[in-house]
């Protein structure tokens, strides 16, 4: 299963959602090598290509992607910091999500995708998170995360079209998946051993946000094409057993 977006009809989304093919970056400046990159020949989503990522009523909870929106307080245009600091006292959607900050990132503008390793400083492309640590057979149960684009300026969330469950399947037939525990380098491989891999984008405003299953999709953030910079706040669900 790729990603499922929840959305009533296909206007709720026009001109808001694009989709490239996917890349491995190559002794590129400021990445990771094999890191999963889009290429910059962007198209919008046809209304065939948002009926197959559409959520139903089968589609559970845990898988769906959602986006949303909240009011934002009076930042000045400039104040980043004010946006990081804001972010620890905020209520993401008054009362539905947990108000644990997981964390808040400051992106400048113009970067094809935004996520770093703390240890090296190199943008790691698209990638798996893996905060449940869930295996194979259960990584479709794994928290979803909510991120706000705090601004000044826009940015974008880049979502694979292929799950990791689905990427494993393909990389590891044959093998023992219950004992596997998926990873971004199961992503990379995958599309390294010329396994088709195509990335959506979606247009994030300020205040624009979405919830996502971060655990099962390759994602990033993106500010490609956008001079301002942009700070993203991520929160992170309740388990599934949680009273």
């Amino acid at each position: 299963m790729g990603p499922r977006l929840v959305f009533t009809t296909f206007d709720d989304i026009r001109g808001r959602c694009e989709t490239a093919p996917v890349r491995l970056a190559d002794s590129e400046p400021g990445y990771d090598d094999g890191a999963l990159v889009p290429h910059h020949d962007w198209t919008p989503l046809t209304p065939d290509e948002a009926e197959r990522h559409q959520a139903d009523d089968s589609t559970p909870d845990s898988v769906r992607i959602e986006l949303v929106r909240r009011p934002l307080p009076d930042f000045d245009p400039d104040d980043v910091a004010g946006r990081l600091a804001t972010a620890t006292r905020l209520d993401p959607l008054n009362g539905r999500w947990p108000t644990e900050l997981l964390g808040c990132t400051a992106s400048p503008g113009n970067r094809v995708t935004t996520t770093e390793d703390s240890a090296t400083r190199r943008r790691i492309g698209l990638h798996v998170d893996n905060f449940d640590r869930l295996p194979y057979a259960r990584r479709h149960q794994g928290r979803r995360r909510l991120c706000l684009n705090l601004g000044p300026g826009p940015r974008y969330l880049l979502v694979g079209d292929r799950d990791v469950q689905h990427i494993c399947r393909a990389i590891h037939a044959g093998t023992d998946l219950d004992r596997h525990y998926p990873h971004t380098d199961d992503v990379r491989r995958y599309v390294a051993q010329g396994h088709p891999l195509h990335c959506l984008r979606i247009r994030l405003e300020p205040g624009d946000g979405y919830i996502a299953p971060t655990e099962l999709l390759p994602h990033d953030g993106s500010t490609a094409g956008i001079d301002q910079p942009s700070v993203a706040a991520f929160w992170l669900g309740l388990p599934a057993d949680a009273s």
